[in-house]
């Protein structure tokens, strides 16, 4: 393995990374801020979730992996042969000590404890000799690996319902399920009649994928599969889709039903009671690492 390093100007790095992986044949590309360390160093993010509102910092550092010194040295040249080279530096063209990197990836992957009991165990990995209830799930494109603390939370939620309103659990509706994580934790905890659904079709394969593996019955599509009212709703998104889907997620909650969101900040709870005001009254049930876990229970509909 050999890599090249390039410093760039904030304007260069999309396009140069872009070229780097579908012509150069580039394994892998990083990008770091140029200045991390210094009193130029810039804070680059976004919402948690949510995409870095720019693709690199004023001058960055590019570091892009080949299989070869052959090919990591024809891209340099090439790169540097071009109109706008001026403006990029070759720092570096060096060796990279082989590597297991199947083992390394999965180094960084251990068994998640939700409860005492409940854990998500990669593939790879023994279950905890106290773990009586385990998800099955390696990390994969979909969101919800269970390491993240809005998914937490939701699983937490779930099973320390469930002894006493599983039963219950006739349907179920996980809206956004990215990897099926949520809909699996409560199949394996009673519930019934579970629709996963998603906007993302590589997370409707994947939650159909991880269902098998976790051998639970679920039906997986996109958004339009979800009719009718459920005793279960589960959105673990983020806050402002969850603000949009209001109307929609409140109607599809079944009389005496619960609402579980997620992927709420602290400081955005007020703005979620409001949205959800004219249907439910959401409350915050659990918090971690400045997140936290809204639910809100429809009243029980009366007899005539």
């Amino acid at each position: 393995m050999h890599e090249l390093v390039l410093r760039l100007p904030e304007s260069l790095v999309e396009a140069v990374a872009e070229a780097l992986v579908d012509e150069l044949d580039a394994l892998s590309v990083s990008v770091a801020d140029a200045d991390a360390g210094t009193d130029a160093e810039q804070a680059l993010f976004g919402e948690p979730g949510m995409p870095a509102p720019k693709e690199g910092w004023q001058r960055s550092d590019l570091t892009a992996l080949f299989a070869s010194e052959a090919e990591a040295t024809e891209a340099a040249t090439l790169l540097r042969a071009q109109d706008w080279a001026a403006d990029m530096v070759v720092l570096a063209l060096r060796a990279v000590a082989d590597q297991d990197w199947v083992r390394l990836t999965q180094s960084q992957f251990a068994p998640v404890e939700i409860t005492p009991s409940f854990w998500i165990v990669p593939s790879w990995h023994e279950a905890p000799p106290e773990a009586r209830t385990v998800i099955r799930l390696d990390p994969g494109l979909a969101f919800g690996t269970g390491t993240h603390p809005t998914t937490r939370m939701c699983l937490r939620w779930t099973a320390r319902q469930a002894a006493s309103l599983a039963g219950g659990w006739t349907r179920v509706l996980d809206y956004g399920c990215g990897s099926g994580i949520l809909a699996i934790g409560a199949a394996l905890h009673g519930a019934r009649g579970i629709d996963a659904v998603d906007i993302d079709e590589a997370a409707v394969q994947a939650t159909k994928a991880n269902a098998q593996a976790n051998a639970v019955t679920l039906r997986a599509g996109l958004p339009d599969m979800a009719t009718g009212a459920y005793p279960l709703v589960l959105a673990n998104i983020l806050a402002t889709p969850l603000k949009l889907l209001a109307p929609l997620l409140a109607g599809h909650v079944a009389p005496g039903g619960r609402l579980v969101l997620a992927g709420i900040l602290a400081r955005q709870a007020d703005e979620l009671k409001a949205a959800y005001a004219p249907w439910l009254v959401l409350d915050v049930t659990d918090s971690e690492e400045g997140w936290i876990l809204m639910t809100a229970q429809r009243a029980a509909a009366h007899a005539a």
